[in-house]
């Protein structure tokens, strides 16, 4: 008798200890798109938009931080250069001097850079989340850097003046 009580409070404790340890989360209801946007790394598409037509932006290397209780989670990965991402990248034909519109989701801080195969060629000035094409013809990789509270993405596209 005394085996099987044993037993029995072994399989309840393993059940028990199973459950508590999968990860699996129970939504009770809940709208999966809420539950989503809890995911961590949150994966946040940037894009570009000139002449009403949306053209969207690669995301590179990002580094995100969240509190776990009393520790903090840290996700950061390295990506190719934003060089490297626009040597095969598909440019968007653009004018010279044309409005170029960035919109990325919960409006982060954004700094734009001018990349040339030695890295950073210089910053962008952005206004009111708009840059402009380059006055010479020919072929622009572009980083956007967008950052939260929380992290940063680094986001390329490429521009072909014509």
């Amino acid at each position: 008798m005394e085996m099987k009580l044993l037993l029995v409070a072994i399989i309840l404790f393993s059940s028990l200890w199973v459950t508590g340890c999968s990860g699996n989360t129970f939504n009770a209801g809940k709208d999966t798109a809420v539950v989503s946007k809890n995911e961590f790394p949150p994966s946040i598409p940037g894009v570009v938009k000139v002449n009403n037509t949306k053209h969207e932006m690669v995301a590179g290397g990002y580094k995100w931080e969240r509190e776990q209780g009393s520790e903090t989670q840290v996700v950061q990965t390295d990506a190719a250069s934003p060089y490297q991402i626009g040597e095969d990248f598909k440019a968007i034909t653009l004018e010279q001097n044309q409005k170029i519109t960035i919109e990325i989701e919960e409006n982060p801080e954004l700094v734009v850079y001018l990349w040339n195969k030695d890295g950073r060629e210089k910053e962008i000035t952005l206004n009111e989340n708009q840059i402009t094409a380059p006055a010479s013809k020919g072929r622009y990789i572009f980083e956007v850097l967008a950052k939260w509270t929380n992290g940063e993405v680094s986001y390329t596209f490429v521009a072909e003046v014509k």
